[in-house]
């Protein structure tokens, strides 16, 4: 399989030929089942950002705007007012289903622009709702782009490391893949770039961490990686201190839900303390972060909101048996913030920005 073909078969989120529905991959079932299902309804779309049907932030943002582009279609509305009470409470809907990844909110805002835009502009319902469908399928497309020129900037950064007869070690943690973005992914796009480049599998070694307790490294990342014919291994999560001091880990890659306004990154629980071990170790640890996820009006980590999930994902989803005590308090957060002092630098599709972040955002426009 080459790389474009791997892409065609994982690819997350698309617009059905009939612009009637969603087509996604059903990440729940990966990676033992490869299932893509059909989402038509608000309540379908909803529950499948929820209960990480569809999942990463990027990957949430493209949903959220194509089920706005769909469901707002079928509005019954006559005019532009009546219509637009019924999109606002639908883009309200749409933005209770997660709170923490900034792209669901940027991209709902944008469809929300476009739409009072549009308006301004005299045009009809009908119109309205047609450029919807093409604003959905231009933040998709910009998606794409992002994730190659993170790629191109992360790439860079493992060419340097590149020795004759020794694979680069790589570490990331959650999955920011393409599992997670319209394509290429974020903190794998580097590797998938370097396939495009000629590099063979074999010329990096990726170690995922499992990612408790959801798994995504362990199901999402080491099975899209694998199937790309990269060289790939999962280790639990509390391994990864002695990895990093066996000398196998060159650089490190991760992905982000949200960037404030000082450089601090809120992603999948256990980033910060991988972070934390990089620097203890001298590894470099880069964040990707799409320029959409850096929150400017959010001035440090300390703000931004921490999802707390359901115990059951800890104490039974993935078990037979019950693996504690029935009425045991659980304390289950969804993302953790690392600080930007940990940060070696964070690749946006923009340039590669470091510390003081806030003037590496502004140097770039972001």
């Amino acid at each position: 399989m080459n790389v474009e073909q791997f892409f065609d078969q994982v690819l997350t989120v698309r617009l059905t030929p009939d612009r009637q529905a969603l087509d996604i991959i059903d990440q729940t079932l990966l990676p033992g089942t490869i299932r893509r299902i059909r989402l038509e309804t608000k309540e379908e779309i909803w529950e499948a950002i929820k209960k990480l049907r569809v999942r990463g932030a990027p990957a949430i943002g493209v949903s959220a705007a194509y089920g706005m582009a769909v469901v707002s279609s079928r509005f019954e509305a006559q005019d532009f007012e009546s219509f637009y009470r019924e999109f606002t409470a639908l883009k309200e809907y749409f933005a209770s289903s997660r709170p923490t990844a900034v792209n669901l909110f940027w991209a709902l805002n944008r469809m929300d622009d476009c739409a009072r835009a549009a308006a301004g502009e005299g045009r009809s319902l009908d119109e309205i709702r047609e450029l919807l469908y093409k604003e959905a399928d231009a933040i998709r497309e910009e998606d794409v782009l992002i994730s190659r020129n993170i790629g191109e900037i992360g790439f860079g950064l493992l060419k340097e490391l590149k020795k004759e007869g020794k694979p680069v070690g790589i570490l990331t943690h959650c999955n920011a893949g393409t599992l997670a973005t319209a394509k290429y992914g974020t903190a794998t796009a580097p590797m998938y770039i370097a396939l495009e480049h000629g590099w063979s599998g074999s010329d990096m070694h990726v170690y995922c961490d499992e990612t408790r307790p959801l798994l995504q490294g362990a199901r999402l990342t080491s099975f899209e990686l694998n199937s790309a014919g990269i060289t790939t291994t999962v280790q639990c999560d509390n391994m990864s201190s002695l990895l990093m001091k066996s000398g196998k880990i060159d650089i490190i890659f991760v992905g982000c839900d949200r960037v404030a306004a000082n450089g601090d990154a809120a992603n999948k629980i256990g980033t910060s303390g991988v972070a934390i071990l990089a620097k203890h170790y001298g590894i470099p640890f880069y964040v990707c972060a799409p320029s959409s996820t850096i929150d400017r009006k959010t001035p440090t980590g300390e703000q931004i909101p921490i999802e707390m999930r359901d115990p059951d994902e800890v104490t039974e989803m993935w078990y037979r048996e019950r693996m504690a005590p029935q009425g045991i308090d659980v304390f289950n957060p969804a993302f953790d913030v690392t600080d930007h002092s940990l940060i070696t630098g964070m690749i946006t599709e923009k340039g590669l920005c470091r510390n003081p972040y806030d003037k590496d955002f502004d140097k770039y426009g972001i």
